[in-house]
């Protein structure tokens, strides 16, 4: 694996990434690359890069699994914004490094999301052509999930609060962080919070199974409006057209996953080959890392990027 940090030339920031290459990789050689998503409050040393990232690596991928703009260890300021927009372009900056890279073969480029990630890789390949084929893991529509649980289903006040927030940090206040989870799973029990996707999620990201430095599980209240009005699934029927597979877990939870992999499979009419893999026993963050469902999508991811990449 080697981190990098490179910068295009409409950003006033560096982007931080891992590269994770296959075990007989030879530079001289050309390798298909697999863009790597992390999901909303993640960062590239979780799931998307310890998990599949190196998997996908041993399978004669190169793999990018990078810190989103304004997070983990990419630039950017102020800290910890979570703008859509930003998400999807930061796709296509990665693609812009990867064709630069001599071993990259710029024909056999992919992209795989998780969680969040995976609504922000359907939508950049739904404008992004040279993407070859996607793949996303328990994705979840960020826009729909913000207008909905993530605002107590009362997105217009989430807004009025969010635009006198802002006006508060423009005139020199203090910056409103919030945090998405309890502190652990005690505290989160204490607080009633068992939710499936809450206490799941909280023992990924506050206990040594997925915590990282990078993976801060934090947001910038005053700079999300746009995320409100922003749908990772408009346009799929009409310009979703590359190979899509889509791997959900059948236990439900709060964060919709199952949800919104049903729809998005469901409208994905013009793909080329759209796939569906609907695991019966397990959740949302069983897909992270549990290795059990980790092996299932495997064993239909890896056939997929070998066919189209």
């Amino acid at each position: 694996m080697r981190t990098v940090q490179f910068q295009n030339a409409d950003m006033a920031w560096h982007i931080a990434a891992d590269i994770h290459f296959p075990s007989d990789f030879v530079e001289t050689k050309k390798y298909p690359v697999i863009v790597s998503v992390h999901p909303f409050g993640s960062c590239k040393e979780q799931t998307s890069g310890s998990v599949y990232g190196k998997a996908l690596a041993e399978q004669g991928f190169v793999v990018i699994a990078y810190d989103a703009s304004f997070q983990g260890a990419s630039g950017g300021s102020p800290r910890w914004i979570e703008d859509p927009t930003q998400r999807v372009e930061d796709i296509s900056r990665v693609i812009d490094y990867a064709v630069t890279l001599p071993y990259i073969d710029e024909a056999r480029i992919g992209v795989l999301g998780v969680c969040g990630g995976g609504g922000y890789a359907i939508n950049a390949t739904l404008t992004e052509k040279r993407i070859k084929a996607v793949a996303s893991i328990t994705g979840v529509n960020i826009g729909r999930l913000f207008r909905e649980g993530f605002s107590g289903y009362d997105p217009l006040g989430a807004l009025a609060a969010m635009g006198v927030q802002r006006t508060g940090e423009a005139r020199g206040g203090q910056l409103q962080v919030n945090e998405l989870l309890p502190a652990s799973a005690d505290v989160a029990k204490e607080n009633g919070l068992t939710e499936r996707d809450v206490f799941e999620a909280t023992d990924y990201y506050k206990t040594p199974r997925g915590q990282q430095p990078g993976g801060w599980t934090r947001m910038l209240f005053s700079h999300a409006q746009k995320t409100l009005a922003w749908d990772a699934f408009s346009f799929t029927e009409t310009l979703l057209t590359q190979p899509l597979m889509v791997v959900i877990g059948q236990k439900i939870g709060a964060f919709g996953a199952y949800r919104d992999g049903m729809e998005v499979y469901g409208r994905a009419t013009a793909s080329a080959d759209r796939r569906l893999v609907s695991l019966e026993d397990w959740s949302h963050y069983d897909l992270y890392d549990k290795p059990k469902p980790v092996a299932l999508a495997l064993e239909k991811l890896i056939p997929f990027y070998q066919t189209y990449l």
